[in-house]
């Protein structure tokens, strides 16, 4: 190592990472998460997949779920709606990316923060695709 404090910060988030069991609450509540999320798909038929591991989730919006036409203009209202209502949702802002939304909340995350974003995430997919069949 050419820096000792570098390996130094690096080995002490390793020792938190271990001791607080990080990695099991980033695979339970990223299992919840996804769980949820699986839930609204249920509900919206433009949500065309979810994906990830972890607390690291994928969110894609579709105009068709059969073809996965990309619905970059429904993930722009949705992105303008949950930030309304006070959710910040990611949203890779590039042509044919707009819908996919990476949704990463933090290990300190709670049951209760998550049901939030999710409630949030219904309503504004409900209120921006209405009238949509979404």
């Amino acid at each position: 190592m050419s820096d000792p404090l570098v390996a130094a910060v690096g080995n002490t988030v390793l020792d938190v990472l271990q001791s607080e069991g990080l990695d099991r609450r980033a695979a339970e509540l990223g299992a919840y998460l996804s769980k949820g999320l699986r839930g609204l798909a249920e509900r919206h038929a433009v949500i065309g997949d979810v994906r990830g591991r972890g607390l690291l989730v994928g969110l894609e919006l579709v105009l068709d779920r059969a073809t996965k036409q990309p619905a970059d203009e429904v993930g722009a209202a949705v992105t303008r709606r949950c930030r309304e209502l006070g959710l910040h949702m990611n949203v890779v802002q590039l042509p044919g990316m707009g819908g996919v939304f990476r949704i990463a909340p933090a290990l300190t995350s709670t049951h209760a923060e998550l049901d939030l974003g999710l409630e949030i995430l219904d309503r504004a997919i409900a209120e921006t695709t209405a009238g949509d069949n979404g």
